[in-house]
């Protein structure tokens, strides 16, 4: 699936001056299986970018479609359908039940699919070495641990896009690194593209775009 953008400016940025260099109000696609990362400053609307292209909200000018079909024509089951098979998110609130254990988020997720076995999802926390919190409740997790539980949950379904709002803002560079390849590599099997939004960091990733807001 391509994403096409025409043009579009969220309404609440519509008075805003924006570079050159923005990608609002200019048209442009993000071709399926490109790894592209969207640097911006804090204000600039990237929390906007993503919530648009989850159908959270449809406050913008301009047209978006996904392949040849206009996002704003979707219902909400048309939008479920997308968001349970084509486009997956790691939101920068990262949307986990504090309540419920490690287990029983990534599970909440993954069983809509059936993706991955729980021997899957253990070997993935154990990658980025959160093996031990499996039956932990995420809401005594720290913020970095529980961005990497949002980041497995987020490759827990098939997707042609994932679609991450700083995903790695509460972690090191070595954790960085090793949530990247894990995220590359899920991509890499289902020629799948994604997005990262970030405040101008260096990942040292070799993206095939780079967007500002």
């Amino acid at each position: 699936m391509n994403i096409h953008f025409d043009k579009v400016i969220p309404i609440p940025l519509s008075g805003i001056s924006h570079s050159a260099q923005s990608i609002w109000g200019s048209s442009f696609s993000l071709n399926k299986g490109e790894k592209v990362m969207l640097n911006a400053s804090s204000g600039k609307g990237k929390t906007t970018f993503t919530h648009t292209l989850a159908g959270i909200r449809n406050d913008f000018n301009g047209k978006i479609r996904f392949d040849e079909k206009e996002i704003t024509s979707f219902s909400p089951t048309a939008w479920a359908d997308l968001r349970k098979n084509k486009i997956s998110f790691v939101f920068q609130d990262l949307q986990l039940f504090p309540q419920l254990t490690v287990e029983e988020n990534l599970q909440l997720k993954n069983q809509l699919t059936d993706t991955f076995s729980a021997k899957t999802l253990k070997e993935m926390l154990k990658a980025l070495e959160i093996e031990d919190k499996w039956k932990v409740p995420c809401g005594i997790l720290s913020m970095g641990q529980q961005q990497r539980v949002a980041i497995i949950r987020a490759l827990s379904q098939p997707f042609d896009w994932l679609i991450m709002d700083e995903p790695f803002s509460h972690l090191d560079e070595e954790n960085t690194q090793r949530s990247l390849q894990l995220i590359d590599e899920r991509a890499n099997q289902l020629n799948a593209g994604f997005v990262l939004t970030t405040l101008g960091e260096d990942h040292s990733f070799n993206f095939n775009r780079t967007l500002n807001l």
